[in-house]
């Protein structure tokens, strides 16, 4: 539907709500029975899952086909794919109609450790599309390259970002959750305020590119610790039970960040703040958009210093 569309509000209808609302509906069990399924490479499992190559291929097809048939081939793919596997998609413990009696435990959200993680995954969640998003306008417009240059930034921090997350989804399975945290933060915060604020020319902002996917783009793998973490803490009965919905939450929490970054990204850009007035990235006109990237990337691994000291 959305191939066909020829004005904003019915891409939002079409791609924002429909695909939304149907992706919602798919992309959950699969998620959700994953807690089922792995105990001691739950995180691993996780990253995996996560990790994408659709992405990949979609800038290839835009990019040689256009918008209209991209969508087309990307539904047909879509459909022709997930239709079979659905068939499998199952939980490992039997349905129990028993199951329905059980109110869902949702007292973790309004503990101080959830409340600290939760915080912490909005604030990484407002800068982390910032860059992916103005990656190939900065290297057209600040370096002079072509499109496809250009567009190979997003491809890169893609990539990174795959093999991120199957790499924080293994290390996820044993540091603590904060420790995980920490390595993601001090990663982004280097990557974008070192490489991408000072960068100068094409091959270096490619480098940031694949650091910034590695480090950023695998924030989600550090879920799963933060599920293991609740469990042990509330029993292995009620913390199993409450997964579900601390996936929930910290999705709810990444989609808020994201819907904010949108709106404060234009303002962080507006009237080229320092263009001319620095050095690298920071002159370019996008200094307070990569400034603003590494701090919140930084602050996203704050949570290791709370729990560190046990004042939570």
């Amino acid at each position: 539907m959305s191939s066909f569309c020829t004005s904003v509000p019915q891409l939002i209808a079409t791609q924002g709500v429909i695909f939304g609302f149907g992706g919602c509906i798919s992309y959950c069990p699969c998620t959700l029975y994953i807690d089922e399924w792995f105990v001691r490479r739950k995180g691993l499992a996780y990253g995996i899952v996560w990790s994408a190559v659709l992405p990949l291929v979609l800038e290839v097809l835009l990019q040689n086909v256009g918008f209209q048939k991209t969508t087309q081939i990307c539904a047909g793919i879509l459909f022709a794919i997930s239709a079979p596997l659905s068939f499998w998609v199952k939980p490992r413990v039997p349905y129990s109609a028993n199951m329905q009696k059980k109110p869902l435990n949702m007292g973790f959200a309004t503990t101080k450790v959830f409340i600290l993680y939760q915080l912490a995954n909005v604030i990484e969640a407002t800068g982390y599309f910032l860059p992916t998003i103005y990656l190939p306008t900065y290297a057209r417009t600040t370096l002079g390259v072509s499109n496809f240059l250009g567009a190979l930034t997003a491809i890169l921090v893609n990539v990174s970002a795959t093999v991120g997350l199957v790499l924080m989804g293994y290390v996820s399975d044993k540091p603590r959750v904060t420790t995980c945290m920490l390595i993601s933060a001090v990663g982004v915060a280097t990557s974008v305020l070192a490489i991408w604020g000072l960068a100068t020319n094409l091959a270096t902002l490619y480098v940031f590119c694949i650091f910034y996917g590695l480090f950023a783009g695998c924030w989600p793998a550090i879920w799963p610790g933060i599920m293991k973490e609740r469990a042990k803490r509330e029993g292995d009965g009620r913390g199993r039970a409450a997964n579900p919905m601390v996936l929930t939450h910290l999705c709810f929490g990444k989609g808020i960040g994201n819907v904010v970054s949108g709106p404060l990204s234009d303002v962080l850009i507006k009237g080229r703040p320092w263009q001319g007035k620095a050095v690298g990235g920071y002159g370019s006109g996008f200094g307070w958009l990569i400034a603003y990237t590494g701090v919140t990337g930084l602050l996203s691994g704050a949570a290791f210093l709370p729990k560190y000291l046990k004042l939570v």
